[in-house]
C-alpha cells in the first residue's frame, strides 16, 4: 500500500495520526506539502510595478519570501516525520495546491487529508474548495480527517423544509 499524507499547516498532526492508525503497515507513506505561488507572485508583481523592470540591482522581496516559505515547508515536513516515527517520502512541490495533490495520488492506494473548511459543525461547509476539489477529483480513496474532535451529531444543519 502506498499512502499519501497531505500536509497543511494547523492540520498536518491529525493526518499523521491517521495514517499511523488507518494504514500503519503501508509500504510507503509520502508526506505531501505544496507551496502555493500565490505570495511570493504578489510581491514580485508589485516590486516590478513599483521599482520598474529594470531594476534589477534592487533586491526583490518575492526571492525572500520564497525562500522563507521553503524553510517553512521543510520544518513542517521534518516535524510530520518525526511524528510518524518510520521512514517514508518527503514531497514538496509548488503550484495550485488542489491539483498538485491530485496528481501526487496518482497510483497512490490512499490520500489522507483534514477538513479545511468550518470546523465548528457539521455539514458541506466543512470542506473548503481546495479539499473539495480533491475529494471529489482524487484518483484513489480518500481518508478525510478531522483536525481535532469532530462536533457532535446536533451541529448538522436542519433538512430542508417540503412545500
Amino acid at each position: 500500500m502506498r499512502a499519501v499524507v497531505w500536509l497543511v499547516e494547523g492540520t498536518w498532526p491529525a493526518c499523521v495520526d491517521a495514517v499511523r492508525v488507518h494504514a500503519p503497515h503501508a509500504r510507503e507513506v509520502v508526506l505531501l506539502h505544496v507551496s502555493g505561488p500565490e505570495v511570493p507572485d504578489v510581491a514580485h508583481g508589485a516590486f516590478a510595478g513599483l521599482m520598474g523592470r529594470g531594476r534589477a540591482w534592487e533586491a526583490d522581496p518575492g526571492d525572500r519570501l520564497e525562500a522563507l516559505g521553503d524553510g517553512s515547508a521543510t520544518e513542517l515536513l521534518d516535524a510530520a516525520a518525526a511524528r510518524l516515527g518510520r521512514p517514508c517520502v518527503r514531497e514538496e512541490r509548488s503550484g495550485r495546491p488542489e491539483r498538485e495533490v491530485v496528481a501526487a495520488a496518482e497510483g497512490a492506494d490512499l490520500l489522507v487529508l483534514a477538513r479545511d473548511g468550518d470546523r465548528t459543525r457539521l455539514g458541506p461547509h466543512s470542506l473548503g474548495p481546495a479539499a473539495r476539489f480533491v475529494v471529489d477529483h482524487a484518483p484513489c480513496p480518500v481518508l478525510l480527517v478531522w483536525p481535532g474532535e469532530a462536533p457532535d451529531l446536533g451541529t448538522i444543519p436542519p433538512p430542508p423544509h417540503h412545500r
